[in-house]
């Protein structure tokens, strides 16, 4: 510890489902209790504590969902003019929540950093159906028409009205989110508590727009000419006269839409893939490996040198703890030269480096001055992850197969070259697996006949000398010790001293130990790995600067140029790269179902096999901006951004069946189409800008946050902001000109 003495650890295993938060407050209480009891001088020093980085990103998401609570409701301010009406519609955001929280509770699903973070996705969308409620509410409660109408009549009927809408919406922004729940591994585990948090929140916001905004309109809103907000009149200023030349000019804004949307293709296909964002925990973990022939005094004694090399030359590091070899438990199964070092930062104020990658650049130019060792770097839980789900820690792992052990290092290097030469390779790594010191004994049957001596009474006699041999039991107050016998220590590690031994004979005499048995130091593998019946060895390397599949590509393409295997040996990659095509397979096979649902639904809600087809051409208009949002920022294409992109698709379709079904609803009353895609389009331009404005600023706060954790909400708000600015601007000008198109088709048949 800290490069000054050595120090042992204890590890605490929360069990599957158990709330992490309490049985760590109770594991303090304990070890509090314990303290003062141990031996003088002894002291429990708690170095690594998972509830701070569970509160540090949990924390991260509530300040994000109350920021984008006071956002929203500026918003609704804003556009609605009416502080009653925003009243109203913002009463939505608490009561869902609460039904949400009450709905997790029943189903089991804890308030974790995905579940919260589903949440934070879906405040935004809370507001949607209320806002549409409570702005046709509004608009008729101050059309003249219905003056001599009863006010609770009026909002009986607005309400009728937009049901069917709103239902249709809600069940749209469900069904894209079933993928998630389709979704296996690590993938399905992370992910499955987002789509449950926003099925939960969305069907509740259903609930209350239905149920709680009428009878909240009956009691705040009063029949009164409704006056149009400065800002909206504004908005109308600019919207009509670019509405009615787009219109004019159809067919070339038509013929630039879809040019927009083929660059979009494009710049999809340009962005690079990964799993998931890598989320910055606070703790570093550095694995060193030393010589394989090392012995556990010399790795420790090596260790403790590196501690203190490490703690002149970085200042940042508050407090090193390692940890060599294997534990009791054989939870890290490890050899005596490979340590996991833990380093504890000092809080980030205090830091004298620019920024964490500046301070493992300093670890990594330490540790390479010290030469004779390499050192993979990771993080406490990602190491776990990536350990449980693939069995080594890096982003990609290259298995090679065959029969040869030899050839098999000999291969594994030739890889590992590949990698190092390879852009955005980091910490190569491929275990020593040749060097470790072996004593082979071999009986000497012709002499242990001679002096009448038995193989398995010789391998008792070794036994004891060197390991030892259970003869008893020690009894201490309420404490039972094993009583063993056992040889001097001088003859456990010397080849050398086991040869003196004589070996007692049944008659009293005894006889020389290196009669009995001829002596042998080789060297041979560290471990022998086999998997489906093959030899194995593992090349892994971490991946910096660049999307992981590209990576993953470029390296298949190199080994396959460069490298040609034997008969009966082969490669096999894994890593993370493994979790990201499990993921994107599966979501293309069950997204595009999805879309056929959404489509079904569309064309049982309008009647009309064109006017679904009209409203589902949101989807590429909401791609649009999508694809150029992640491109443009810098993020890559990842499980988070799919996330994002099932979420744009269905706050998208909700705008359009909004606009079409006020399209119908003119229609029916005798407006003439021409006069219905303008003044229609006019008049749900509030509606419109408010449900992609609320979602849009709703997300705004994960943007720009930078706790733990925010590097995974990032990538979706990217998606679904930049998504939604051109879903709603094209929406607003697309769709009008395809219902004119599509009215007079319909006329035609």
């Amino acid at each position: 510890k800290n490069g000054e003495s050595e120090a042992v650890q204890g590890l605490i295993l929360g069990m599957k489902g158990a709330n992490i938060t309490k049985v760590l407050d109770q594991v303090k209480s304990e070890l509090a209790i314990i303290e003062p009891t141990l031996p003088k001088g002894t002291s429990i020093d708690i170095f690594y504590d998972r509830t701070e980085l569970v509160n540090l990103a949990t924390g991260t998401v509530k300040s994000a969902l109350f920021q984008a609570v006071i956002l929203i409701f500026v918003i609704l301010l804003l556009m609605l003019g009416n502080l009653a009406s925003a009243f109203s519609v913002a009463l939505v955001l608490p009561f869902a929540l609460l039904m949400t929280f009450i709905a997790m509770e029943y189903f089991g699903l804890s308030a974790n950093l995905m579940s919260l973070g589903g949440l934070a996705i879906a405040i935004g969308m809370l507001v949607d159906s209320a806002v549409v409620m409570v702005e046709h509410i509004t608009a008729e409660l101050g059309n003249k028409e219905r003056e001599n109408e009863s006010k609770l009549t009026i909002i009986r009927e607005a309400s009728i009205e937009m049901t069917p809408s709103i239902i249709t919406g809600v069940l749209i922004i469900i069904i894209v989110f079933m993928p998630l729940f389709t979704l296996e591994g690590l993938e399905g585990k992370l992910f499955a508590p987002v789509a449950l948090s926003i099925v939960f929140a969305i069907f509740a916001s259903l609930v209350l727009a239905l149920t709680l905004i009428p009878v909240l309109s009956s009691f705040i809103l009063s029949k009164r000419e409704e006056k149009e907000l400065w800002l909206v009149r504004v908005l109308i200023k600019v919207y009509r006269p670019v509405l009615e030349f787009c219109i004019r000019f159809s067919k070339s804004v038509m013929f630039l839409v879809i040019l927009l949307f083929a660059w979009s293709l494009y710049l999809a296909m340009e962005t690079g893939k990964i799993f998931m964002p890598t989320m910055d925990e606070g703790t570093t973990i550095v694995m060193i490996e030393t010589p394989p022939s090392i012995s556990l005094e010399e790795s420790v004694a090596l260790n403790l040198k590196i501690q203190q090399k490490l703690m002149k030359a970085v200042p940042d590091i508050e407090k090193i703890i390692a940890r060599t070899g294997s534990d009791e438990i054989g939870l890290d199964p490890m050899s005596l030269n490979d340590t996991d070092t833990f380093l504890i930062m000092k809080p980030q104020k205090q830091w004298q480096s620019a920024s964490r990658a500046e301070i493992v650049e300093k670890i990594r130019t330490v540790i390479e001055e010290m030469g004779g060792m390499e050192g993979v770097f990771t993080q406490p839980i990602e190491m776990r992850v990536s350990e449980m789900i693939t069995g080594v820690r890096g982003d990609l792992a290259i298995d090679v197969f065959g029969s040869d052990a030899h050839e098999l290092e000999k291969i594994a290097n030739e890889i590992k070259s590949v990698l190092e030469a390879t852009q955005g390779s980091s910490d190569v790594f491929k275990k020593a697996n040749d060097g470790v010191a072996y004593f082979e004994l071999s009986f000497n049957q012709k002499n242990m006949g001679y002096y009448g001596v038995q193989q398995d009474e010789v391998n008792e006699f070794l036994n004891s000398m060197i390991t030892g041999s259970k003869v008893g039991i020690i009894q201490e107050g309420m404490r039972r010790i094993d009583l063993v016998v056992k040889g001097e220590a001088r003859y456990r590690n010397s080849l050398e001293k086991i040869r003196e031994l004589y070996y007692p004979l049944a008659n009293g005499e005894s006889v020389a130990l290196s009669k009995l048995i001829n002596f042998k130091q080789s060297s041979g593998p560290v471990q022998i790995e086999h998997e489906n019946g093959y030899r194995k060895t593992v090349v892994q390397s971490n991946v910096e600067g660049r999307d992981l599949v590209g990576f993953v590509d470029e390296v298949k393409e190199k080994i396959a140029k460069e490298l040609t295997l034997p008969a009966g040996y082969y490669l096999s990659y894994g890593g993370e790269f493994e979790n990201q095509k499990r993921a994107s397979d599966r979501l293309f096979i069950i997204v595009p179902i999805a879309l056929f649902l959404v489509f079904m639904l569309l064309f049982v809600s309008f009647g009309s096999l064109l006017q679904a087809t009209m409203v589902f051409m949101n989807v590429p208009l909401a791609l649009i901006g999508g694809f150029a949002g992640l491109y443009f920022s810098g993020e890559y294409m990842s499980v988070p951004a799919s996330v994002g992109f099932i979420a744009l698709i269905g706050i998208a379709m909700l705008n359009g069946i909004v606009m079409m079904n006020y399209f119908n609803h003119l229609v029916h009353k005798g407006m003439a189409v021409k006069e219905v895609i303008v003044e229609g389009a006019v008049k749900r331009l509030r509606p419109v800008l408010m449900t992609a404005l609320s979602t849009s600023f709703g997300l705004i706060p994960l943007l720009y946050a930078t706790g733990p954790g925010s590097e995974i909400q990032r990538p979706l708000a990217i998606v679904v902001i930049n998504g939604l600015g051109s879903s709603t601007i094209l929406t607003l000008i697309i769709l009008p000109i395809l219902y004119g198109w599509g009215y007079r088709k319909e006329k035609e048949i």
